[in-house]
């Protein structure tokens, strides 16, 4: 887990919640980066399922699937979720992704190659790479 020290309080990442439409289909997308369907849970009224995949650091996003929802509105508070990789072109090129927000380029401010590519809901993801 990421974790920092902020006025005495020791704060952590524990999970990323995504709205999506197919927690399958998500489910999927994701564990081409390595995550894996970690636990679950149902709300007591039976609409919402929310799944859990992890990744071998115990970084965890939490996919909200509810009855009815299909399609949801890219808020400008949400902006993208950042997935380090080892070969941003080869990642780039073998993953099955749901559109391209940017292909593969270097960022040289940010030390890092990236690319952004869109998961099965039109959540942005960003490959990253650092610079040598």
């Amino acid at each position: 887990m990421h974790s920092s020290e902020r006025d005495g309080c020791a704060m952590e990442l524990i999970h990323v919640c995504l709205n999506v439409a197919d927690a399958d289909e998500s489910i999927a997308f994701y564990e081409q980066f390595g995550f894996e369907e970690s636990w679950s849970f149902e709300t007591p009224d039976g609409e919402t399922v929310n799944r859990y995949v992890a990744d071998e650091n115990g970084v965890e996003l939490q996919l909200s699937e509810t009855e009815g929802e299909t399609e949801f509105e890219e808020g400008t508070a949400w902006d993208h979720l950042a997935i380090g990789v080892d070969d941003v072109d080869a990642v780039f090129e073998e993953i099955d992704h749901y559109g391209v927000e940017s292909k593969p380029a270097d960022q040289p401010a940010a030390g890092a190659r990236t690319a952004f590519v869109r998961d099965p809901d039109g959540h942005v993801v960003e490959l990253v790479q650092p610079l040598e």
